[in-house]
């Protein structure tokens, strides 16, 4: 089979493998879309464990089961988690799954960004989802990312009615708008520093959607006049760029909630004003990757129709021309989603 081998953001070389072979309560899985995260560019986090093969949104069909494997059959359409965790440790039993251990142990073998996985005996019992008839492998692609947006939200308690303001309207951003609004909020704001991407904020249901670098000190002003004087009452920080963290902690209401949901790379300054946020009882908390159960939530919105994610693929691409893909998702200026079919 093919496989996309990634060294850096610049170097990504197509090779033959073997197909992988499966054991006992196993499962062998032929990708049909897999989605180009934006973690998947950041070659600080990528760069030291390559070479690697990459790819963590994907759907397919079940080609092979291992001896045991009961709940899955040839043809089956799926999506596969990447982690998945132990729903026994005090972790899970919390409900912070995605603070589990085994979740960051576990993975496919080798990555999306090939022609088949192998799915291990863990993630075929807990981490795939059935693709319901109506839903693309390109829609089911989405379902990861969702779940991380689905995860962020539903932890931090999206209201009926608050404000919500997204920091950097990139896909992840896109996706907590238009999550955002399902869940009811009632004012959405959005910022980036891209034109392209402050259109898409709009056309995903922004009510207002704000340069940030001609906004400057100004936003907090900007989201009071498009908000009936107030601030916001959930802060969805999507982008790694440390000069949005002063820009957007200033646009929290008191008693709302800022979370982090985007990292910035290791090292990276971070002022907060703990005395401000503490007289105002500001809760700032982070969001981490997803569990099944988000995934089964964000499966359930997306084959309802209540978070589109169809129109957000501007690009698809073949394996072939992954690198092609990868370059655009760094550029990040003319494209939204970009899904590759192997």
């Amino acid at each position: 089979m093919r496989v996309a081998v990634y060294h850096n953001n610049a170097d990504i070389r197509i090779e033959e493998r073997a197909v992988p072979a499966i054991g006992a309560g196993e499962a062998l899985v032929r990708i049909r879309a897999s989605g180009i995260c934006g973690s998947d560019v950041m070659e600080w986090y990528r760069v030291p464990k390559a070479p690697i093969v990459l790819g963590h949104e994907v759907a397919g069909d079940v080609v092979a089961v291992g001896e045991g494997v009961t709940q899955w059959a040839e043809g089956d359409r799926v999506v596969v988690s990447h982690h998945v965790p132990c729903d026994e440790c005090r972790y899970c039993r919390n409900g912070d799954h995605t603070a589990c251990h085994t979740l960051h142990t576990t993975n496919f073998d080798p990555g999306g960004f090939c022609e088949y996985v192998r799915v291990p005996a863990l993630q075929t019992a807990k981490g795939m989802l059935r693709l319901p008839d109506d839903v693309t492998y390109e829609q089911g692609s989405f379902v990861e990312p969702l779940g991380c947006v689905v995860r962020a939200q539903v932890r931090a308690g999206v209201r009926e009615g608050s404000t919500v303001l997204v920091v950097g309207s990139g896909i992840s951003g896109l996706l907590h708008i238009r999550l955002a609004l399902a869940l009811g909020a009632g004012r959405v704001l959005a910022t980036d520093v891209s034109p392209y991407r402050l259109d898409w904020a709009r056309r995903s249901g922004a009510h207002a959607a704000f340069d940030a670098l001609e906004a400057g000190d100004s936003l907090p002003d900007l989201v009071r006049e498009a908000n009936d004087g107030d601030l916001a009452d959930l802060v969805l920080l999507c982008t790694g760029a440390p000069s949005a963290i002063d820009q957007s902690l200033a646009c929290l209401d008191s008693g709302a909630t800022y979370v982090f949901f985007a990292p910035p790379p290791p090292g990276a300054p971070y002022p907060m004003p703990i005395a401000d946020l503490w007289r105002r009882e500001v809760t700032v908390r982070t969001a981490y990757g997803a569990a099944p159960i988000d995934l089964a939530h964000a499966l359930e919105l997306i084959a309802d129709g209540s978070v589109r994610v169809d129109d957000l693929v501007t690009h698809r691409l073949p394996l072939d021309r992954i690198a092609e893909g990868f370059a655009l998702v760094a550029d990040a200026s003319e494209s939204v989603k970009v899904v590759v079919e192997p």
